[in-house]
């Protein structure tokens, strides 16, 4: 039974975020880098691709590309060919060299480190830019909600949307601003190893107990 009183659903949050912490103490981002920039390229690789697929690319693409004046002077042709396994390979080359020309003229070749700027970078909608910031700054400018992150959240009942925009405004109602960060993480841990899409391991994840989702497994 769905817990009714504020009490009652901010008790069941907290137990949820205990479990979370337990298995997954110190989660971070699984995208491989060194700095914000390579982070940057490898999330917006990351969009309808696996990070396991981005993490096999990015090593030869930063070695190719050593610097953000590298990438900058790059052609969406060359670059399409580098990036081509991630998909939709020449959108996300335009999308990087561009980025890389904003950086390197308008926030002198630095990653910017508030929300604001970072959106008015090619390819840093709020889901990248939320990754960034919260991983390289330890900045919790907002939630990641992506695939796991978005399906786990409505599994739990945290949230009723299906939209990320939505799904995010209600996870930062709930949340601590001090668990944005690592929420993300843990939530997307989780949707790999326990809570998958199409099968879930219902019957050895350890929050079964407090999860009453529909397609809960027996």
């Amino acid at each position: 039974m769905p817990p009714r009183s504020k009490a009652d659903k901010q008790a069941r949050l907290n137990q949820i975020l205990a479990v979370l912490d337990d298995m997954y103490p110190n989660v971070t981002c699984a995208l491989h880098h060194t700095n914000p920039w390579e982070l940057l390229v490898a999330t917006i690789l990351s969009a309808q691709c696996t990070d396991e697929r981005v993490n096999k690319v990015t090593p030869a693409l930063f070695a190719k590309y050593p610097t953000i004046e590298d990438f900058a002077a790059a052609t969406q042709e060359e670059m399409g060919k580098d990036i081509y396994s991630t998909g939709f390979y020449n959108n996300k080359a335009k999308n990087i060299i561009a980025a890389a020309q904003r950086i390197l003229t308008v926030f002198n070749s630095e990653v910017p480190t508030n929300i604001e700027d970072l959106l008015t970078v090619p390819g840093a909608a709020r889901k990248t830019a939320n990754v960034v910031l919260g991983t390289c700054f330890n900045i919790a400018s907002g939630v990641v909600v992506d695939t796991h992150v978005s399906r786990i959240s409505q599994r739990l009942d945290l949230t009723k949307k299906t939209d990320p925009v939505n799904i995010e405004k209600d996870l930062i109602q709930i949340l601590p601003q001090s668990r944005w960060i690592s929420f993300s993480h843990q939530l997307i841990h989780h949707g790999r190893g326990h809570c998958t899409a199409r099968s879930p391991k219902c019957h050895t994840c350890p929050m079964n107990h407090l999860c009453y989702a529909k397609d809960k497994n027996a």
